[in-house]
């Protein structure tokens, strides 16, 4: 697949990754996207990496997503913890 196939892949796993962690990011719109692109890269590298699977050359490949997706919740779940509480501190 290519960087551009990586590209829309993390823009939609960060979409389903907002889905199914609603509410508000100190990001916003732009920061979820971003997360969800840097989720679908990091989510591909673990699962060649320590799941010794290979990542597939076709774009609706189902463990493709599904680690593109898990990439995109694990940067999200940490971005708000690390960030999450940064606006209420003033």
């Amino acid at each position: 697949m290519s960087i551009l196939g990586w590209i829309v892949l993390g823009l939609v796993a960060g979409v389903i990754a907002k889905i199914l962690l609603p509410g508000r990011d100190p990001g916003g719109l732009i920061g979820t996207t971003l997360i969800g692109i840097a989720g679908a890269f990091i989510g591909g590298w673990i699962s060649t990496k320590f799941l010794d699977r290979e990542i597939a050359n076709q774009f609706y490949d189902g463990p493709t997503w599904l680690a593109a997706i898990g990439g995109s919740l694990v940067l999200l779940i940490a971005y708000r913890i690390l960030f999450g509480h940064s606006r209420s501190r003033g």
